[in-house]
């Protein structure tokens, strides 16, 4: 996984935004995940950029105030345990 991955969300998954945080549920695994605000920031950044990698970064870039490659780092991180969760696959 890098910048210029593209990732496809799982179409099993029901999402859920509760008081800010995202709730996930895996239809077919039947298991929960729960996600915090910048979690929230970043699936919801996934979907509305059609899972382009390099957008999300821009988008949070905007929104939070850390250095890129801090963002860049932490954002991958973030896929790759989506990816290792079903979440998401990798285009």
């Amino acid at each position: 996984m890098d910048i210029n991955s593209r990732v496809i969300l799982n179409q099993n998954i029901f999402a859920q935004e509760v008081d800010g945080e995202m709730v996930l549920l895996d239809m077919q695994s039947e298991n929960y995940f729960g996600m915090d605000a910048v979690g929230t920031s970043i699936w919801q950044a996934l979907k509305e950029e059609g899972g382009e990698i390099a957008n999300v970064l821009e988008r949070l870039s905007q929104m939070y105030d850390a250095d890129r490659q801090t963002l860049q780092k932490d954002l991958l991180a973030f896929v790759e345990n989506l990816e290792k969760n079903g979440l998401v696959t990798k285009s």
